[in-house]
C-alpha cells in the first residue's frame, strides 16, 4: 500500500510538472504576438518558360 501511495505521488507531481510547463510554453508562443500568413511575393513565382523554334535558312545551291 505504501508503495502504491508513492507510485500515485510521483505520477501527480510529474502531471502538475507537465501541465505548468506547458501552459508557460503556450504562454510563451502566444505573447509573440498575432499570427499572420507569410506575404505572398509575386517574385516567388517561378518564370514561365517561353519556347521559340527557329527555322534554319534555306539555302539555294
Amino acid at each position: 500500500m505504501e508503495r502504491s501511495k508513492l507510485v500515485a505521488y510521483i505520477t501527480g507531481a510529474i502531471s502538475v510538472i507537465l501541465a505548468i510547463a506547458y501552459l508557460l510554453l503556450v504562454s510563451l508562443l502566444d505573447f509573440r504576438g498575432e499570427m499572420i500568413p507569410a506575404p505572398q511575393d509575386p517574385l516567388i513565382i517561378p518564370p514561365v518558360m517561353e519556347f521559340v523554334s527557329f527555322t534554319a535558312p534555306f539555302w539555294s545551291p
